[in-house]
C-alpha cells in the first residue's frame, strides 16, 4: 500500500510564502513524475506544477517565477515552495505521483490535500 501524506499549508497574508511537501511511503519500487494540483471552491482541479524523475519542472502560467517545485528521490518527497503568494493562490493543494509497487504497474496516487488560504 502506498500513502502520500501532505504537509505545510496555512494562512498567509498576501505577499508571504508558504511550503508544502508530500512523502510518499509504502511498498515503492520507483516514482516517476510527481506534481502539485489544486482547487478552488467553485473551480476544477488544475495541475499547477510538475516535476520528472530526472529534476526536470514545468509550471501552470499563472505561478511561474513564483512557485519553485523540487524533489528528494532518496525522501520520497516533492516540495512546492510557493513566494509572492496572491489571494488567487487560495485553494487546497493535492499532490500527485506516479508510482510503481513492486509487483505491479504504475498508477497515479494523491494526497490528502492541503488548505492554502491568501488574505488580502
Amino acid at each position: 500500500q502506498v500513502q502520500l501524506v501532505e504537509l505545510g499549508g496555512g494562512l498567509v497574508q498576501a505577499g508571504g510564502s508558504l511550503r508544502l511537501s508530500c512523502a510518499a511511503s509504502g511498498t515503492i519500487a520507483a516514482i516517476n513524475a510527481m506534481a502539485w494540483y489544486r482547487q478552488a471552491p467553485g473551480k476544477q482541479r488544475e495541475l499547477v506544477a510538475a516535476i520528472t524523475r530526472g529534476g526536470s519542472p514545468s509550471y501552470t502560467d499563472s505561478v511561474k517565477g513564483r512557485f519553485t517545485i523540487s524533489r528528494d528521490n532518496v525522501k520520497n518527497t516533492v516540495y512546492l515552495q510557493m513566494d509572492s503568494l496572491k489571494p488567487e493562490d487560495t485553494a487546497v493543494y493535492y499532490c500527485n505521483a506516479n508510482i510503481m509497487e513492486w509487483g505491479k504497474w504504475n498508477r497515479d496516487y494523491w494526497g490528502q490535500g492541503t488548505q492554502v488560504t491568501v488574505s488580502t
